[in-house]
């Protein structure tokens, strides 16, 4: 069971990272909600979540589940759910002012070379890198 959590955890990390490291910015928003889930998969198992005890302290002493791993997984669900609508909202605004979702404002060389093909008006390719 820990060997399958673990490997979800790197999964889901992983697969964050890679989205977060491409140039599109609704790539970018999926990677860091993968990243968000790992993460809170991993504050979940590090918390030792216990099923059948109760959260409580009882007069007993008997064992108890610690609530505060639940309790910040869940700050962090909320949190991770506004920061994903505003990145979502920026990116839908981003994509009408440019008229690309690339995280530099700009399109890639590849989709300008491929919109010039099919439209009658030359294209200007503009290096943002270039000295001028």
């Amino acid at each position: 069971m820990n060997l399958l959590l673990a490997s979800a955890i790197a999964v889901l990390i992983g697969s964050g990272a890679y989205l977060v490291l491409r140039a599109r910015l609704f790539t970018v928003l999926l990677g860091l909600m993968l990243v968000g889930y790992g993460v809170n998969l991993f504050l979940l198992a590090m918390g030792r979540v216990r099923v059948v005890v109760p959260p409580i302290i009882t007069d007993a002493g008997g064992p108890y589940a610690d609530p505060l791993p639940q309790a910040l997984v869940l700050t962090a669900i909320v949190i991770g759910f506004g920061m994903t609508a505003f990145l979502l909202a920026l990116a839908v605004r981003s994509r009408s002012v440019f008229g690309s979702d690339h995280v530099d404002g700009l399109a890639d060389w590849t989709d300008s070379a491929s919109a010039s093909d099919s439209a009658s008006a030359p294209t200007v390719l503009v290096d943002p890198h270039a000295a001028s």
